[in-house]
C-alpha cells in the first residue's frame, strides 16, 4: 500500500471513514468527521471553508485557544534543546519546575508528584497508591474502592471499574472489572440522610476498601452532575474515619474550570491523591500528574516492592512540561478567575432559552460549564450539524448538549454558543 502524502481532501475524509477508528465510534457505521485544516484563537478552521467556535476547548483541554504564542514559543524554545529522555534515572528541568508549581498551587500537603501521559494513566497510578499504601500499612486484604454513580474516570481498566457500572460507557465491560463498591449519586444540594447512606456503605465494606474516589464538584463525562461542596468535606470525614486513600480526580475541574484553581477548594479539602490533567498543557501536549501526601508516598515505599511500580515511556516529557510551565503561567497573566466568572455569567442568562424548549429535563451552569440535560438520547448527528450550521463546534453525549468554552472566549462567543445550544436542542 502506498504512503505518499494525501491531498485531496474527499480522499482524505474517505479514507479516515474507512480506516481510522475514532472515539467511542462504530467502525462500521461512523459518524461524520469534519477535517481540520487550520485553529487560532477559539476558532476551527475547517476545509469545506467554514469556521467554528470550538464550544468544548477540544475536550476542555485547549483553555487558552488555539496557536497561542506563549505556548507556541514554549514548545518551540524546548524542542530546540531536546524533545524527550527517558525519565528513569535521568530528569530535567522542566519536569523539576514543573513539579514544584504544581506542589505550589495545589491544596496544601499535597508534596510528591508522578507524571503521567494521560489521564486515564494518572487515575490508574492514583489506584495503585491506593493499593499499594494499603498493603505498605499492613493491610493488604483492603483492595476495593469506594465511589459514586455518575461517575467517569477514563477508559483503561482500573479506570473503568470505577466509572458509573450501570450508566456508564463502560457499562458492558462490568462482569470483569474489579467489582467496586458504589454509593448512589449524590442530590445536588446536600442530603444528610444521604451523607448517613454513605457512612453505612463505607462502615459495612470497611475492612476491604483501599479508599475513596471522586470528581470534586462536577461530574464529568458520565453526566455533568453538579454536587455541593459540603460533600467534599464528607468524603474527607468518611475517608479518615476507616483510612482510606481519599482521590480527587480534577482531571477535568482542575486549573479553574469550576470557578476555583482547584475543585478541592470549594470544600476546603485536601485529598492524599490528586489527579491532574486535560488542561494542564493548554491543549497542546498529552500530560498529566498524579499529586499524594507524604503519608501516602510512606505508606506505598513501604510495601513489599519498594517501588511504585509504574513507569509511562514518555512519563515527564519535556516538551509537554515547558508548555504546561507556560500554561500555568498564563492563567495568571490572564486572570482566569475572571476569565471564567464572565463565561459563567454568560452561560447562565444564555442558556436561559433553553429552559421551555420540548424535552429540556435541567440546565446546569458551574464555572466554565453549561449542561442541557433532554429527556432523551440526542441526535448527535442531527445536533452536531445545526450547531455547526450556526457557526458552533459541539459534540453532544448521551441525553447531554453541553459546552466548556475556552477560558479566552469572548462574551459574544459565549453568546453564539448558547444560540447553538438551543438550535442543537430543537434538532436533537
Amino acid at each position: 500500500m502506498s504512503h505518499a502524502p494525501r491531498t485531496d481532501l474527499d480522499s482524505l475524509l474517505a479514507f479516515d471513514r474507512e480506516h481510522v477508528w475514532h472515539p467511542y465510534t462504530s467502525m462500521t457505521r461512523p459518524t461524520p468527521t469534519r477535517l481540520v485544516v487550520g485553529a487560532a484563537g477559539t476558532r476551527l478552521h475547517l476545509a469545506d471553508g467554514r469556521e467554528a467556535i470550538d464550544a468544548m476547548s477540544s475536550w476542555w483541554a485547549a483553555i487558552h485557544g488555539y496557536r497561542h504564542p506563549v505556548l507556541t514559543a514554549a514548545l518551540s524554545e524546548q524542542s530546540g534543546r531536546f524533545a524527550h529522555v527517558m525519565f528513569g534515572g535521568l530528569t530535567h528541568e522542566p519536569a523539576v519546575r514543573l513539579c514544584e508549581r504544581l506542589i505550589e498551587i495545589t491544596p496544601a500537603g499535597l508534596e510528591h508528584v508522578f507524571l503521567a501521559d494521560s489521564g486515564s494513566v494518572s487515575v490508574e497510578v492514583a489506584l495503585k497508591m491506593a493499593l499499594q499504601y494499603q498493603r505498605g500499612t499492613g493491610r493488604p486484604r483492603r483492595t476495593r474502592m469506594l465511589t459514586i454513580r455518575g461517575g467517569y474516570h477514563g477508559d483503561t481498566f482500573g479506570a473503568m471499574s470505577v466509572c458509573d457500572p450501570e450508566r456508564g460507557m463502560h457499562a458492558m465491560f462490568s462482569d470483569v472489572l474489579t467489582r467496586q463498591v458504589f454509593a448512589a449519586r449524590p442530590p445536588a444540594a446536600y442530603d444528610e440522610e444521604w451523607a448517613d447512606g454513605l457512612r453505612a456503605l463505607a462502615h459495612a465494606h470497611s475492612a476491604e476498601l483501599a479508599g475513596l474516589i471522586v470528581e470534586p464538584l462536577l461530574q464529568g463525562a458520565g453526566g455533568m452532575w453538579v454536587y455541593d461542596a459540603a460533600y467534599l468535606r464528607l468524603f474527607r470525614e468518611v475517608a479518615d474515619e476507616h483510612d482510606l486513600v481519599l482521590i480527587f480526580d480534577e482531571i477535568a475541574t482542575g486549573f479553574g474550570r469550576t470557578g476555583h484553581l482547584f475543585a478541592a477548594e470549594a470544600g476546603p479539602v485536601t485529598p492524599d491523591v490528586l489527579c491532574l490533567g486535560k488542561a494542564l498543557t493548554g491543549g497542546m501536549m498529552t500530560l498529566a500528574a498524579t499529586l499524594c501526601t507524604t503519608r501516602i508516598a510512606t505508606g506505598v515505599s513501604a510495601a513489599d516492592s519498594g517501588v511504585l511500580n509504574h513507569g509511562p515511556t514518555y512519563m515527564g516529557n519535556p516538551l509537554a512540561c515547558a508548555v504546561a510551565l507556560a500554561s500555568l503561567d498564563l492563567l495568571v497573566a490572564n486572570d482566569w478567575a475572571v476569565q471564567v466568572a464572565r463565561i459563567n455569567s454568560g452561560l447562565r442568562s444564555g442558556l436561559e432559552a433553553c429552559r421551555d424548549l420540548p424535552g429540556v429535563v435541567e440546565i446546569r451552569t458551574l464555572g466554565a460549564v453549561g449542561a442541557v440535560q433532554l429527556d432523551h438520547p440526542v441526535d448527535v448527528v442531527a445536533a452536531t450539524d445545526a450547531a455547526l450550521d450556526a457557526g458552533v463546534w459541539l459534540r453532544p453525549f448521551g441525553d447531554l448538549i453541553y459546552t466548556m468554552p475556552p477560558y479566552v472566549a469572548s462574551t459574544a462567543d459565549v453568546a453564539a454558543i448558547t444560540d447553538a445550544i438551543a438550535l442543537a436542542v430543537k434538532a436533537g
